[in-house]
């Protein structure tokens, strides 16, 4: 035993402590970053109350007591967030990944990037700019679901000549054709919005052509998730830091790409059909009970 060595137990205990400093100087670190975008954030209000000669409530400026007591920094990924996906799911250590795909056909992955906030109300901007740096050239428009609602971002992005497609509720356009629920159970009431351009939305997205352009959201970036989670097995980060995560989540979207680009440029042959065989008519009470179990089947899809 090297006498000049700590003992075993004691170097974990050293090691630990280390380990917490640092921690403590990252918490520190970073609530000087937040107050710093909260002072920035602060000026550009009091600004703008100003130039409005000062009218309505004067802007409250920020006040600074050192990190909050419940801020947590993980010791193995410290650059990760205790984020969870609904209200209906456990919190994990996580990262929020994002995803931009061509809903034109191709189902390509046209921008990727990986966020350490779990909102995505911010993200929106930020992956249009990225899609059109990536092709050299503006999108037509934009799918999103009701996580990315944000009335300037979206303003800003139909200021470029962008038409957007964001839904202002999870199930506002989706009702039940037949419902038996109570109405105090019911979901379907939509938030009301007072924004122009949430208001304007709303009502862009309740017209047929709107529906029918933001159904395809679904049809588009789903089966993708699906693909990347389910057959090319990706369900979790292997590595650690935001920059690593990061180039960790365009790889698995190359890897996609290739895959979807083999199937464009290799479409499965066809088999052609059989011919249908002729079928006995029905008796007419036969026909009937057919006609109300297929009307059934569909009333409670």
């Amino acid at each position: 035993m090297d006498p000049a060595r700590l003992p075993e137990e004691i170097a974990k205990r050293q090691e630990l402590k280390a380990k917490l400093e640092a921690a403590r100087q990252q918490l520190e670190e970073r609530h000087r970053q937040e107050f710093a975008a909260e002072v920035a954030q602060y000026e550009k209000k009091k600004e703008k109350w100003e130039n409005n000669d000062r009218r309505g409530h004067e802007p409250k400026a920020p006040a600074s007591s050192g990190p909050d007591p419940k801020s947590q920094s993980n010791l193995t990924d410290s650059d990760s967030r205790i984020m969870r996906k609904s209200k209906n799911e456990a919190f994990a250590q996580a990262y929020n990944a994002q995803l931009a795909v061509d809903a034109d056909g191709s189902q390509l992955v046209l921008g990727a990037s990986v966020s350490q906030i779990s909102a995505d109300n911010n993200e929106l901007k930020p992956m249009v700019e990225a899609v059109s740096q990536n092709l050299g050239q503006k999108p037509q428009a934009v799918l999103a679901d009701r996580g990315y609602i944000n009335g300037p971002s979206i303003e800003q992005i139909q200021a470029q000549g962008i038409e957007a497609y964001v839904a202002l509720s999870a199930e506002a356009y989706e009702r039940r054709p037949y419902d038996l629920r109570s109405a105090e159970k019911r979901r379907e009431n939509p938030r009301q919005y007072s924004a122009p351009v949430l208001v304007a939305m709303e009502q862009k997205l309740r017209t047929p052509e709107g529906r029918r352009r933001y159904l395809r959201r679904q049809a588009s970036i789903e089966p993708v998730v699906g693909i990347i989670k389910r057959v090319l097995g990706f369900e979790q980060f292997s590595l650690r830091g935001l920059q690593k995560v990061t180039l960790e989540w365009n790889l698995v979207c190359v890897a996609y790409n290739l895959k979807r680009l083999h199937k464009l440029l290799n479409p499965p042959k066809q088999k052609p059909k059989a011919p249908k065989a002729s079928q006995p008519m029905l008796a007419p009470v036969g026909k009937l009970l057919s006609q109300l179990f297929s009307h059934y089947c569909l009333a409670f899809q």
